[in-house]
């Protein structure tokens, strides 16, 4: 196992501060039952908003499930324990609502050119 330096010690932390500093953060997170939407308040405080239905895996959900999201760590991702579902708050706000193949089969040729980019 390689020494960690005190110079590597810092390079670690400067890199986590620009992620806590530009990464886009959840400061809270709920189901809108009455919209049909998550709603993601974030730690500028802006709010994004999306349906569930997007998830892969949500789409035999039940409305009391989809509204158990908890929030991970420091805000960088949302997770949904009784679906065993986690997706980063980046990758959302990008439009990334599950994997590759997912995205492939759900979005079709939509998709494969955003994925090209």
């Amino acid at each position: 196992m390689t020494e960690l330096t005190d110079e590597d010690i810092l390079a670690a932390n400067e890199r986590g501060r620009i992620a806590m500093a530009t990464k886009p953060r959840a400061k809270s997170a709920r189901y809108d039952r009455d919209q049909d939407r998550i709603v993601v308040d974030l730690v500028n405080g802006s709010t994004f908003a999306f349906p569930p239905q997007l998830l892969q895996g949500f789409d035999r959900a039940t409305p009391d499930q989809i509204a158990e999201v908890e929030i991970l760590g420091v805000g960088f991702g949302l997770h949904w324990e009784s679906l065993d579902a986690d997706f980063t708050v980046a990758g959302l706000m990008t439009g990334r609502f599950g994997t590759a193949r997912y995205m492939a089969e759900r979005f079709g040729a939509a998709w494969d050119a955003v994925a090209a980019e």
